[in-house]
């Protein structure tokens, strides 16, 4: 029989010998815990940082355009750069035989490569022909001595309204083009006279809250224009379509139009492309409505014609009806305005019958000898 005292001391120290191990388990889950919590509260402020960031710069851009705009256009190209469709499109497009001189010179006087160090631009055009003007805010990555330097070779240089302004000729025209920087990694440019009183009219009141709204509602996209339509504006987009696609009634349709937004985000290897006309009343919505899904059903039927099969690569001719089929048409109440949607998406199928059916360019013919 063991000694009483004996088997006495032995449970005890079992017993510590549990106890401690439990509270090294807890001690360890507690740190564990308070390491993920830490790591996780780390992850989600960079994250918040770097999107509040990106989107603080981009709505300061929009802020800037002026209240006269007609149309204001924006792309994300940081973001664009990134994406399996733009590798494609540039693949897609013709490559110059050689670089232009003029531009040669830029780069190597200012270091600025758009390919490379353009990150945002938001362009505003202002005013009706002829008298129009554009406003461009750029970010990027600017050495802003090497550029005062080149434009200095050429340029003027003042201080206006409290900023540093830079004014240049434009090449082969009687305009001139005036920027200057109003923070770090950011231009502003325009070719309109008075670029201070420019920077001085930013949109307020009803006015900016009817382009934040739309702009607000683009914001997921990398790539987005809207237009404040006018009779001026109509008749410019129904002056631009193709002749084929030209129709009296579309056009009248447009014209009634208060807004048109167009946006682009590619998707992979493709580009989904929405475009959005909105009008003050019902009727308009659901007549262009209407016309656009008529004229969608008799574009499928045309290109299944004979006639087109004829004549048409059958390439192309797959590629067209790929988009036309995957197309997508709607209508939207939005309270004020009644709305009609397109939607449709831009295939590598269709950028490959596009540059098939792009002739090459010609050689330039031997010199006389």
């Amino acid at each position: 029989m063991p000694h009483p005292l004996r088997q006495n001391a032995t449970i005890p120290l079992s017993t510590g010998l549990r106890q401690d191990e439990k509270r090294m388990k807890r001690r360890f889950s507690i740190v564990l815990i308070a390491t993920v919590v830490v790591l996780g509260g780390i992850a989600f402020y960079a994250a918040l940082h770097w999107a509040a960031g990106e989107n603080s710069a981009r709505e300061s851009a929009l802020a800037m355009m002026p209240s006269d705009a007609r149309s204001v256009l924006y792309a994300d190209v940081a973001a664009l750069r990134q994406t399996p469709f733009i590798a494609s499109l540039r693949d897609w497009a013709p490559t110059p035989q050689q670089v232009d001189p003029e531009y040669a010179q830029f780069l190597r006087d200012t270091g600025f490569d758009y390919e490379r160090d353009l990150d945002r631009i938001t362009v505003a055009l202002i005013g009706r022909a002829p008298s129009t003007t554009y406003l461009v805010v750029a970010d990027g990555r600017f050495d802003r001595k090497r550029i005062n330097t080149y434009t200095s070779q050429f340029g003027t240089h003042e201080s206006r309204g409290g900023r540093e302004m830079f004014t240049a000729p434009v090449s082969g025209s009687p305009r001139k083009i005036s920027f200057t920087f109003p923070r770090q990694n950011r231009i502003a440019l325009t070719d309109n006279a008075d670029l201070p009183a420019l920077l001085a009219q930013p949109m307020k009141g009803e006015d900016e809250k009817q382009w934040r709204a739309r702009y607000q509602r683009l914001s997921g996209s990398p790539l987005f224009a809207v237009v404040r339509q006018d009779a001026e504006s109509s008749q410019a987009l129904t002056q631009r379509t193709p002749g084929g696609l030209q129709s009296p009634q579309l056009a009248m349709l447009i014209g009634q139009l208060q807004w048109v937004t167009v946006a682009a985000k590619p998707e992979g290897d493709r580009l989904r492309v929405v475009i959005e006309g909105e009008s003050p009343t019902d009727a308009v919505a659901r007549e262009l409505f209407d016309f656009l899904g008529g004229a969608l059903i008799l574009a499928q039927a045309g290109l299944n014609g004979p006639r087109v099969r004829e004549q048409m690569a059958q390439q192309a001719r797959e590629a067209y009806l790929e988009i036309l089929k995957g197309a997508d048409i709607s209508r939207l109440d939005r309270g004020d305005t009644k709305s009609v949607r397109v939607v449709l998406d831009i295939t590598p199928a269709f950028l490959a019958a596009a540059r098939f059916a792009v002739p090459a360019p010609r050689e330039p013919p031997p010199p006389h000898k």
